[in-house]
């Protein structure tokens, strides 16, 4: 079955339905956890001498599929990697706990027959998402904070924005040194 298009699930309605316990398998409310589209955080090189760090911030609450994630990911490093290689720390800050949970249903001829059933039941974990808050660090770049550099970052990370549903702010602002 085809994925179900991001619009369907990316407003938070209510509350978190999606325990999953290790320690209590009995109190789970989910019994199988999806796997996660996004399994790699962080991209390109830690160095201590960057002095600029940009933000991706949500400007409002979005649930976020982690296959949805893993594109903007992969778009913003590939764009990173080509323009400044080895001279950026590119990395994921939200992680996706939240499990999406999906009732299937018959379409075509004779499908109200087959589709009766419970009609509030949770469904079938099908993903798993990230819940974003109002203001909430989603991705995050360090670089060495020159004209050309820093531009290359806005772009990586508006390019990344455009993978993901809502709206999303670029904030720039120096890395504080440690004295000492």
């Amino acid at each position: 079955m085809k994925l179900r298009p991001a619009r369907t699930m990316r407003y938070i309605t209510s509350q978190a339905w999606s325990r999953y316990s290790v320690k209590k398998p009995k109190k789970n409310f989910v019994k199988a956890l999806p796997h996660t589209s996004l399994l790699i955080f962080r991209m390109g090189v830690n160095k201590p001498e960057y002095d600029t760090i940009l933000t991706l911030k949500a400007d409002h609450y979005v649930q976020v599929r982690s296959n949805s994630l893993e594109a903007a990911r992969q778009t913003a490093n590939k764009y990173l990697e080509s323009q400044l290689p080895n001279n950026y720390f590119f990395r994921v800050v939200t992680y996706p706990h939240q499990v999406i949970r999906e009732k299937k249903r018959a379409t075509g001829a004779g499908a109200d027959r087959l589709s009766q059933g419970m009609s509030m039941s949770f469904g079938k974990p099908v993903s798993v998402a990230a819940r974003i808050n109002q203001g909430t660090d989603v991705f995050e770049v360090k670089v060495i904070g020159n004209t050309a550099s820093l531009s290359v970052a806005k772009e990586a990370l508006k390019r990344a924005s455009s993978k993901i549903s809502g709206h999303y702010s670029i904030i720039a602002k120096p890395i504080a040194k440690k004295a000492g």
